[in-house]
């Protein structure tokens, strides 16, 4: 069951956070591939905890769909990956991702691990501002 403040999606807008065609997101429904919500007119709706389940199965598609999400910002070096741990010092946090068999950490404010309630296990993206790029040959 979705928590009361649960994000409720129309099934358009699930799909395209998928990566997926709405014919495709349908089959989904009616097979009960995916947990949905009926409104009292008869429609479904995906609660947003649902879609984070198949949003990552593919780390590929789940770059695609970060990539689409992040337009609207300028940076292009985004990497997407998971949370391995969280250590919250004080002000500061240090969040570890793993991207593909790499590990990036990352240091933020605690504040702002607590505004994204980011939890190990979850998918983000780490967007990488740098003015120069090395290259390192061994």
């Amino acid at each position: 069951m979705p928590s009361k403040t649960a994000k409720l999606l129309a099934p358009r807008e699930a799909a395209r956070l998928l990566g997926i065609s709405y014919t495709t997101l349908k089959r989904w429904i009616y097979q009960r591939s995916i947990r949905t919500v009926t409104t009292e007119g008869g429609h479904h709706r995906i609660p947003e905890d649902e879609l984070r389940r198949f949003v990552f199965k593919n780390i590929e598609k789940a770059d695609l769909v970060w990539r689409e999400s992040l337009r609207h910002i300028s940076g292009r070096n985004q990497l997407v990956g998971r949370i391995l741990s969280i250590k919250i010092s004080g002000l500061m946090a240090q969040v570890t991702l793993a991207i593909g068999d790499q590990r990036i950490t990352s240091i933020i404010t605690a504040d702002a691990v607590r505004a994204m309630s980011l939890e190990p296990g979850e998918t983000v993206a780490a967007l990488i501002k740098s003015t120069e790029v090395m290259i390192i040959r061994p």
